[in-house]
């Protein structure tokens, strides 16, 4: 046992002493120490009903109503229908975590998270889909064991059965959209972190409803496009292309990739929150199938939240981690991991430049 090792065995018995606790409570050097990790452990406790608090607060429209001006709970109270004292407790709530703010006057405004929120449409896309994973998560036990029939396994139309199981487009109309609202975030990173100019042909692979590829091509008027995922996705992003006028630069394959081969043609491939959706075997598929199709030379730009940072892990490896597990498929990965992965499947060089916003996206370039 290493020193490390022998430090965090001391750490830890020391903290659980009610002795220690009390001394470190009052003594003038530890307890600032002491009130933050109290505070840090009930959030703990508590993280449920911030989460609660934040969709009551969507479910009933505060944050748009106090967009428009503030209010006081008198009038806000008589508009959503609550007794005063009623709603007050909600309110109360959100001001505690920065929901919403009191004014000098004493009325409430949007706090800086509310504000944030108003920003980033497609993050109140996700919460609102979250009384799903709210029900998945009643047995989190049970879940992890791998509990079947999940209420996000069946909301997530290719999951399960995987693409083996043709979804059909009112399967995979509400997710797509879903996934759409925030990939154009994700859109302008990937866009920001790689030069996409010295590239003739991108096939965007699980492109979803083309939300990428409209923007690759507003920036880049030469290049020409694939898109490939499941014929009922495929559909949406057809319409897509009609919208942004680019259909003439861009070709539509449907198909699976985890059992149909990928189009040729394309000397740059990229793939955007798909591979953390999947187990081992089926990313070593999909990144061998993409390896396959592109010249010597060719580039893989993998978008997705990555784990490893200690400032993303409560996301990437709590949240994400049991969200894969309420879906029923897929898993969290480091660089290293995702590195070993795209070596056993055919490339060559691999490298991960710093995202600007690591909880939105990272990005990986492997080269055949």
């Amino acid at each position: 046992m290493g020193f490390a090792d022998l430090w965090r065995r001391w750490r830890n018995q020391m903290i659980a002493s009610p002795r220690f606790q009390a001394f470190a409570a009052d003594f003038p050097l530890t307890r600032p120490i002491a009130r933050a990790r109290s505070k840090a452990l009930f959030d703990l406790i508590a993280g449920f009903t911030y989460s609660q608090t934040l969709a009551a607060c969507l479910e009933l429209g505060l944050f748009e109503r106090l967009a428009r001006e503030p209010a006081s709970l008198e009038n806000l109270a008589k508009e959503l229908g609550f007794e005063p004292k009623k709603l007050e407790r909600l309110l109360k709530a959100a001001v505690s975590i920065d929901l919403l703010e009191t004014s000098s006057s004493g009325v409430y405004d949007l706090g800086i998270h509310g504000a944030a929120l108003r920003g980033n449409p497609y993050v109140v896309g996700f919460i609102r889909h979250h009384a799903l994973l709210y029900e998945d998560l009643l047995e989190p036990v049970g879940l992890l064991r791998g509990r079947p029939d999940t209420a996000l396994s069946r909301y997530w139309a290719y999951a399960g059965e995987g693409e083996h199981n043709p979804a059909v487009r009112t399967q995979v109309a509400d997710y797509t959209a879903l996934m759409a609202a925030s990939q154009q975030a994700v859109a302008r990173e990937i866009l920001a972190l790689h030069d996409f100019s010295e590239a003739h042909h991108l096939i965007d692979i699980g492109g979803s409803n083309g939300t990428f590829i409209a923007a690759a091509a507003a920036r880049y008027p030469n290049l020409r496009f694939t898109l490939f995922d499941l014929p009922a996705v495929a559909e949406i992003a057809a319409e897509t292309f009609e919208k942004h006028g680019i259909s003439g630069r861009t070709t539509i394959a449907p198909g699976s990739f985890l059992k149909d081969e990928l189009p040729k043609g394309a000397d740059i491939a990229t793939l955007i929150r798909v591979l953390h959706d999947h187990d081992d075997d089926s990313a070593v598929t999909i990144l061998t199938a993409a390896c396959r199709v592109l010249p010597k030379g060719g580039r893989l730009i993998l978008a997705e939240p990555l784990s490893g940072a200690p400032d993303t892990a409560p996301i990437m490896d709590a949240y994400f981690g049991l969200y894969f597990a309420a879906m029923g498929q897929g898993k969290t990965r480091t660089p290293a991991e995702i590195a070993k992965i795209g070596q056993k499947a055919g490339f060559t060089k691999i490298s991960s430049p710093k995202s600007r916003m690591p909880l939105l996206t990272s990005v990986m370039i492997l080269e055949h």
